[in-house]
């Protein structure tokens, strides 16, 4: 995907990667002062080897929380199979009819098959939306919520405000408004993050 308000443009681009030894190493350095990790990205399910190296998490005995975009419903299948996922952090990039102008990918039918897997398997897990008003208006959000509970998603649905740096993929200016929460559909529980 190719988000425009993306701030990990590097890891996006393949630049600043680092090998599942290394992180392996650095993990097993902060043992008894970290109690879990967390997988990103970019998209951390893009990594070849994330089963291995979450079964190697898994055995120095962290949790682990993954944050995805949904785009390898398989992936994430056999990681909760396997036990070796703790908590998902779902982004939710847009609504169906936009899904395609925000992430530069013809991913959505992966990401509701994920999202789906999710709710099915009722696993702990978050949807959460970052919202750029020049991007997602009050509408957008709406269907999101819509399709969340249409889906018998019954969560907290997490809206994070977008954080303006100035090298983002889509170099975003500030929002030029503010959401109105009171425009918001109240058949879900939604909480606002500020980063």
């Amino acid at each position: 995907m190719r988000c425009p308000y993306c701030y990990n443009k590097e890891v996006v681009f393949g630049e600043g990667k680092f090998s599942n030894e290394e992180v392996l190493t650095f993990l097993k350095s902060r043992q008894n002062r970290l109690d879990g990790v967390v997988l990103s990205g970019g998209e951390c399910t893009l990594n070849p080897y994330i089963v291995n190296l979450c079964e190697e998490i898994k055995e120095l005995e962290f949790d682990i929380k993954i944050d995805t975009n949904g785009t390898n419903p398989e992936i994430v299948k056999e990681l909760i199979e396997l036990n070796l996922v703790d908590y998902i952090a779902l982004d939710y990039k847009a609504p169906s009819n936009k899904f395609q102008e925000v992430t530069k990918s013809n991913l959505k039918e992966n990401f509701y098959k994920t999202l789906n897997l999710l709710i099915e398997k009722n696993f702990a897990f978050e949807a959460r939306t970052t919202l750029h008003t020049d991007i997602l208006d009050e509408k957008d959000i709406n269907t999101i919520i819509k399709d969340l509970k249409d889906r018998n998603y019954n969560h907290t649905y997490y809206i994070q405000n977008y954080l303006h740096v100035e090298d983002t993929i889509g170099e975003l200016n500030p929002p030029q408004k503010s959401l109105n929460p009171k425009l918001l559909s109240d058949s879900l529980k939604i909480e606002f993050r500020t980063n």
